[in-house]
């Protein structure tokens, strides 16, 4: 499994977070939530995606795709304002075959929220960051 290093929003230490973890990652000096983000590919995606014990925003892009490229900031930024409330995971279609046929993925990007292992929410195509936290923000609200 994949580690990312993340700095810690509140005290800006530097964190090891890995890809797929019982639990939600929080600072090891101040113990508040990081922001958790992490990428999947068809041998991976379930225990990444699907195991978590959190919201799962899962973004299905490709890197030749110029909204893609747009989109992630804005992804990014939505899984930091949430941590500890959500999981960003990235899926480059071009390298999950497996993953974009069993979600019919038509198009990139296709982001999609997966809770308990499930896809409760699914949307198609690039949104400003505001969109993309109302979307999540809706859902988070509606399922508590």
């Amino acid at each position: 499994m994949d580690t990312m290093v993340i700095e810690c929003p509140n005290c800006g230490r530097k964190n090891r977070v890995p890809a797929a973890a019982a639990g939600v990652p929080q600072c090891g000096h101040c113990h508040q939530p990081l922001p958790w983000m992490a990428e999947a590919g068809d041998d991976d995606f379930p225990d990444v995606a699907e195991r978590a014990n959190i919201l799962v925003l899962v973004d299905m892009w490709a890197t030749w795709c110029g909204p893609c490229r747009q989109v992630s900031p804005a992804l990014e930024q939505v899984a930091r304002d949430l941590a500890g409330q959500v999981k960003l995971v990235k899926v480059d279609v071009d390298k999950a075959p497996k993953v974009s046929e069993r979600f019919t993925i038509q198009a990139v990007p296709t982001l999609m929220l997966i809770r308990d292992g499930k896809v409760v929410a699914r949307r198609a195509g690039a949104a400003p960051a505001s969109a993309l936290r109302s979307w999540v923000d809706d859902f988070l609200r509606s399922a508590a």
